[in-house]
């Protein structure tokens, strides 16, 4: 069948909508008619080359939508669901899913090649294969994907919103209630107040965070974050520092999660001269794969058991965490509509993106038309 993708062909040129051919479902795959993906930072790291991925690659991990076919061996979806697709596939058998640590399942270490198991591309075109972000490529009217990426959810949740749960909103929720580790009463600094960030704000405020500091260096983003659960927003991590050090007493924060557009050494350095004793950055920004940006004083890390942790995903358990935060949002505990900026058809890809890049918005969404 044909379906209207956006495509990067090379590393800094802008994306393009291409009409591409879409193979049937295989053993454990399913045909996935895509009604919203989201516009996250992530595929901008593949458009300008910060991560190497096979190209030509269709764009778009954030995805939701409806089960219109089902291949052999499939189990965990059937015709006619409502889905959220996981940007970290679980296959729920490997040495990582087995002791609860989905987000780095085995099966995602294929998601920068685009392929199915097997080494399956279910998209071909002009220039042949093609791969998929994420195994998703959720820039596309139509996807084959692997049932292990489906999270099946509630009919009646609008999938405009639930899409954000399959990456951006775990990924900040989680970064601080599973790998911060926040608890009640403590301080907390979010570093970048993007898609991630926002939602690394709302967890910390939700698991009790008596301080929530916010910084970003524009307007429209510290505001979002003070209406979402931030106590306090600044322009800079330099202009925090004497608030952070008179809220705590001279202790500094528990913990400050940094998720800029881009990571770099320098805000490394000022996450980790955020904390005090004990205190736990976590790192959820990219950059380069090959980029040295860690330089830290390895005496202070000793002397004051700081702790510096990566994090995927949030540590969250996509089959579980995606309905729990699903489960907020119905009940009102996580907002999703509130940090929906602007949405886009998909041959508005690249404004969206530029969007994105200028900070006009905190969350872009594209509408699939069908």
């Amino acid at each position: 069948m044909k379906t209207q993708a956006a495509v990067v062909y090379e590393p800094g040129k802008r994306i393009e909508i291409e009409e591409l051919e879409l193979s049937k479902p295989q053993e454990g795959e399913v045909l996935i008619r895509y009604t919203y993906a989201g516009l996250c930072h992530s595929d901008v790291h593949i458009a300008h080359g910060d991560l190497e991925a096979r190209l030509p690659m269709v764009l778009g991990h954030e995805g939701a939508g409806i089960i219109e076919e089902v291949g052999p061996g499939v189990s965990r979806v059937k015709v006619g669901d409502h889905v959220v697709c996981s940007f970290i596939p679980n296959c729920g058998s490997c040495r990582y899913c087995a002791n609860g640590q989905q987000s780095i399942c085995d099966m995602g270490a294929t998601i920068l090649e685009g392929y199915l198991p097997g080494e399956r591309f279910p998209i071909t075109g002009p220039r042949g294969q093609y791969g998929a972000m994420c195994m998703l490529g959720t820039f596309s009217q139509w996807g084959v994907i692997h049932q292990n990426s489906c999270v099946k959810v509630d009919d009646d949740l609008p999938l405009d919103k639930a899409v954000l749960v399959g990456c951006g909103v775990p990924t900040g929720w989680g970064a601080a209630v599973n790998t911060a580790e926040v608890k009640a009463g403590q301080t907390v600094v979010v570093m970048g107040i993007g898609g991630i960030g926002i939602n690394a704000v709302q967890g910390a405020a939700l698991a009790g965070a008596k301080n929530v500091i916010a910084i970003d260096p524009l307007a429209n983003k510290r505001e979002k974050a003070m209406e979402l659960g931030a106590t306090h927003a600044f322009e800079s991590a330099d202009l925090a520092m004497e608030t952070i050090t008179n809220l705590t007493r001279g202790q500094m924060a528990d913990s400050a999660i940094l998720t800029p557009g881009l990571m770099t050494s320098e805000i490394v350095g000022a996450g980790f001269n955020a904390v005090g004793k004990g205190g736990i950055v976590v790192l959820t920004g990219l950059n380069k794969l090959e980029e040295m940006n860690i330089q830290l004083p390895g005496s202070v890390m000793t002397l004051y058991r700081k702790q510096l942790r990566g994090s995927l995903f949030g540590d969250c358990n996509p089959t579980t965490d995606i309905p729990r935060i699903l489960g907020l949002y119905q009940s009102g505990d996580i907002k999703l509509d509130e940090i929906i900026t602007r949405t886009y058809s998909l041959d508005q890809v690249n404004e969206g993106y530029d969007d994105l890049l200028e900070g006009k918005n905190v969350r872009g969404v594209v509408v699939h038309q069908h």
